[in-house]
């Protein structure tokens, strides 16, 4: 079965653990970013059809890969988080906006 996707580090292992065969290989760091961009897709995805926290999980996971290829580091990117919640807010309310006037 041919996937061209970016996996998880112990994926390899795993498959062959079960008895299988992967042929990997490592990405270029110019391939990386669209590869996160396409694996950040695929999670939400997975995610809109399994609402669960562990489809959280994993797009939690390839945020911070992305913030850490930005060269932001966990605790800066929710450093960022948190200035952004005490602007803006959160979505607690569950506030939508219809239209504004200008």
């Amino acid at each position: 079965m041919v996937y061209n996707k970016l996996i998880r580090d112990n994926i390899p292992e795993i498959i062959q653990a079960k008895g299988g065969n992967a042929q990997i290989r490592v990405l270029s760091s110019e391939e990386y970013p669209r590869y996160l961009e396409a694996k950040l897709d695929e999670e939400v995805l997975e995610f809109h059809s399994d609402h669960t926290a562990e489809e959280l999980a994993d797009i939690l996971e390839v945020v911070y890969a992305l913030a850490t290829n930005l060269g932001v580091s966990k605790e800066q990117l929710q450093d960022l988080y948190q200035q952004k919640r005490e602007s803006r807010g959160g979505f607690e309310k569950k506030l939508l906006l219809i239209c504004t006037e200008e």
